[in-house]
């Protein structure tokens, strides 16, 4: 029944995809659209069929905005063996099992969990401060695994972050995945070789079209998703401590919506930084920080120094150096800079600023009027010599 379910929550989301693939990209309106035609022709039930819609809408965001300008773009396919599941498809109990609804009905499975009582799952399970929420199931190899969201309570009682407190920049691109405002660098150059891989061998299977052919897809493409999901925790983890490590309140990243023809990334791409955010937002959650987004333009052709803006300040993909005043920069680290520091003047426009919001910069914090505050002698040699993140083996 489980395999059953995935088969079928695959086809719903490729019914929704090719149905709002020319009239429409919001997940209200997929689903006005979708909803029968899923239901006639497959056999989910209806939150499942509620929730392909959503994973449909989530797959072809910018892309008919794409097109409509001349680019090209290719449609989302849906290969992968996982089906999605929420609190009202999927109910955990107290004695360690689950029930999930199918196509037919539910089943209710024994979580096979780490025999140490203290192991990281029991914090989530065990605690009532921490709720399910959206959840994947993923079929690999004859097995099953049920990847667990679960989300904070949210303390009503805890200041308004957006205009007071520390900003952490982001900035995403392709030779670094991610850089902060406090030159902490996540590279990208062994991603984006994987995901141009992973991408040819789709298109040549795709191309094949035989049953075998099919059935490989299916694989790779259950390999590429775990591979991209474990760099990107790894990613939004090392995010979070910086922002921890910084003392920080705010972690602002610029506007998605657009960033595919920003940094000419594939499909793929986009849907790894959207994921990458996701993964910080609820992370950040977790430990009491906000995450917010600000427009991205010319914020990688403005100069953090002195604010001049000139494309001819980037002569390269990775270099920065501003024709007004010469300072010299990592590209990304500048641009890091300004995300950051374009929430921080937008907290000091409110109504209910008091003038305390900051950037944090690797040797101390900037405020929009260039007031700079140093950190103590020692703070940063705390933790520079802290190990580098494991390098993720796609092939495992």
């Amino acid at each position: 029944m489980l395999e059953q379910t995935i088969s079928a929550y695959t086809r719903g989301c490729q019914i929704a995809t090719e149905l709002a693939w020319e009239r429409c990209d919001k997940k209200r309106e997929i689903q006005s659209i979708a909803y029968e035609p899923i239901r006639e022709q497959t056999a989910l039930g209806a939150q499942h069929t509620i929730l392909a819609t959503h994973q449909a809408a989530e797959a072809i965001t910018g892309c008919i905005t794409r097109r409509s300008t001349g680019k090209q773009t290719t449609k989302p396919t849906f290969t992968a063996p996982t089906v999605t599941y929420d609190t009202r498809s999927m109910t955990l109990f107290d004695d360690d099992t689950v029930s999930l609804a199918t196509t037919e009905n539910r089943v209710r499975c024994p979580l096979v969990l780490p025999d140490d009582e203290d192991g990281y799952q029991r914090r989530y399970l065990d605690s009532d401060e921490w709720q399910v929420t959206e959840s994947t199931l993923t079929a690999r190899d004859g097995k099953y695994f049920l990847h667990l969201g679960f989300r904070r309570h949210k303390n009503e009682t805890e200041r308004d972050t957006a205009e007071d407190g520390t900003v952490l920049g982001i900035d995403l691109g392709l030779e670094n995945l991610a850089v902060t405002s406090t030159a902490h660098f996540v590279g990208g150059r062994e991603l984006t070789h994987n995901l141009r891989e992973f991408e040819n061998v789709r298109a040549g299977l795709q191309q094949t079209g035989t049953r075998s052919a099919h059935r490989t897809l299916m694989r790779s493409s259950g390999r590429e998703l775990r591979y991209i999901r474990d760099v990107l925790h790894r990613a939004s983890n090392s995010i979070v401590e910086e922002a921890l490590r910084y003392d920080c309140d705010v972690i602002a990243f610029e506007n998605l919506t657009h960033i595919r023809a920003r940094t000419r990334a594939s499909w793929g791409h986009r849907w790894a930084f959207r994921t990458l955010y996701e993964q910080v937002e609820y992370k950040a959650e977790a430990v009491g920080l906000t995450v917010k987004q600000v427009p991205a333009r010319n914020t990688s052709k403005r100069c953090a120094e002195c604010g001049f803006t000139a494309t001819e300040n980037r002569p390269t993909r990775s270099a920065f150096c501003c024709q007004e005043c010469g300072a010299r920069a990592n590209a990304d680290y500048n641009a890091a800079k300004n995300i950051g520091l374009r929430y921080v003047r937008r907290g000091h426009q409110s109504s209910r600023r008091t003038g305390d919001s900051q950037l944090a910069l690797k040797s101390g914090s900037v405020t929009p009027k260039g007031g700079f505050t140093a950190y103590p002698d020692g703070f940063e040699a705390e933790f520079t010599d802290k190990p580098p993140l494991p390098r993720a083996n796609p092939s495992e």
